[in-house]
């Protein structure tokens, strides 16, 4: 298996945390360029399960991360990891996850109404690891909603220092970013899908499915989204995880006024859904 980790020069998180990459682990540079910029490839030293005989190449790009359109065209990878800042009015102190793509209008990049194929189980494994250690250093761990692009073919998945330039240049925040993308290469991915419905754009049904219980959150639509999302999204969002979502878990108090459209979507595709207050009473 082979893993892209991306990195651009025009984030000053994310290469904060390249240099943490670099330093704390065996990355060197290897005979290969992308663009003018050379390519470090973690030597599998570093990797506990060498069985999994997994190449993982770490990539600076010179574009805007969300603007990396069809950057699986360019670079030879089964696995995307985005790492990159998060911006947030609040500058709330965050490390956060989360899958790509736009249930509406593609405003900062990707495609209108398209979603990218989400790797939930390296998401879960992200949350769980970053959870372990985020709180040490006053930092919220969460999963937010999908959003933005760029739209490649190949799972992929964005993990962000934020919220302002301040905690962008945080050493401590992007040495546990970098140490886990490499343990969560290191780990199991066995768990069961679920596309989460509803809620807000820090999802707190998709952090609790993520720390709380056996399954893995894949694609979240938060409330703000749930307007624009029809039969085909849904459908799409549940195929376009890796794996496969099993079922819809729905944020109950999180639907607003499109609770019972959403609902009649799903039962007239027999989409299995839960609800999450019932959901997490019976798997909490």
């Amino acid at each position: 298996m082979q893993i892209g980790v991306i990195t651009s020069k025009k984030d000053m998180a994310g290469m904060n945390i390249r240099d943490s990459l670099i330093n704390l682990f065996d990355f060197e540079k290897n005979n290969e360029k992308f663009g003018n910029n050379p390519i470090f490839q973690l030597n599998n030293t570093n990797l506990k399960n060498k069985k999994n005989n997994k190449i993982i190449k770490l990539y600076t790009i010179e574009t805007d991360t969300i603007h990396s359109e069809n950057i699986d065209k360019k670079i030879n990878a089964d696995l995307f990891i985005f790492a990159t800042r998060h911006s947030a009015s609040s500058g709330l102190k965050t490390l956060s996850c989360h899958s790509i793509g736009n249930f509406g209008k593609a405003e900062f990049g990707g495609k209108e109404k398209t979603l990218c194929i989400s790797p939930s189980n390296f998401l879960k494994n992200a949350i769980i690891e970053l959870d372990k250690y985020g709180k040490d250093i006053g930092h919220e761990v969460t999963m937010e909603a999908t959003h933005h692009g760029p739209f490649i073919e190949k799972p992929a998945m964005f993990i962000e220092i934020g919220s302002n330039e301040e905690n962008w240049k945080n050493k401590e925040a992007a040495n546990i970013i970098a140490k886990t993308i490499i343990n969560i290469l290191n780990n199991k991915n066995d768990y069961e899908s679920v596309f989460v419905i509803g809620g807000s754009h820090y999802n707190h049904a998709a952090n609790k499915t993520m720390l709380k219980t056996s399954y893995a959150a894949g694609h979240i639509c938060a409330k703000y989204n749930l307007e624009k999302l029809d039969e085909n999204l849904i459908k799409e969002a549940m195929e376009k995880t890796s794996p496969k979502a099993k079922f819809v878990l729905l944020d109950w108090k999180g639907l607003g006024k499109e609770k019972q459209r959403i609902l009649d979507i799903l039962e007239k595709n027999k989409i299995r859904y839960e609800r999450s207050d019932r959901f997490f009473e019976n798997t909490g």
